[in-house]
């Protein structure tokens, strides 16, 4: 069987790859393609700044949710997963869900609020139900590692 302990190396070698994909797109491709999508649809190109910024930020939430669970992997592999210190990566975590959410809310309403087809207001609807769901996920695993924590330093005092 393939144990936590025996994830973590592989876990952490894909989340490396991963952020620096991210890194790529946050530099060059998003960037890019809004410049580009300005120069060949000029009466949307005062949405350039706007959208290279807000793809920007959810980049960078993931980026800081692939740093905390790189800290709560490194917890893992040191039984130290439930302490208080895995807790802060954890609410860390929501906290990067609750803004891009946020975000998403916003640009959801405007561009609902503005959209002639109901193509991309359906799109962003579903992402913000599944941004949703994952945050309060997230609040779930939360309270139930705060849960195991607390039966953990119990079960330690008893010893």
């Amino acid at each position: 069987m393939f144990t936590a302990q025996r994830a973590v190396a592989p876990l952490k070698a894909f989340l490396v790859l991963l952020f620096g994909i991210l890194v790529l797109f946050q530099v060059m491709s998003l960037p890019g393609q809004f410049a580009h999508m300005a120069r060949e649809n000029p009466d949307m190109a005062y949405l350039r700044w706007p959208a290279t910024a807000v793809t920007v930020f959810w980049v960078l939430c993931i980026q800081v949710v692939i740093a905390c669970t790189w800290k709560l992997l490194t917890l893992v592999k040191n039984d130290r997963i439930f302490s208080e210190a895995s807790l802060a990566w954890v609410d860390a975590i929501v906290w990067a869900i609750a803004a891009a959410w946020a975000v998403l809310v916003g640009v959801f309403l405007y561009v609902g609020f503005n959209a002639d087809d109901p193509g991309l207001p359906l799109l962003l609807f579903l992402l913000v139900t599944g941004v949703t769901v994952l945050g309060l996920l997230m609040v779930v695993m939360r309270e139930l590692l705060r849960q195991a924590t607390t039966l953990r330093t119990d079960m330690e005092a008893v010893i």
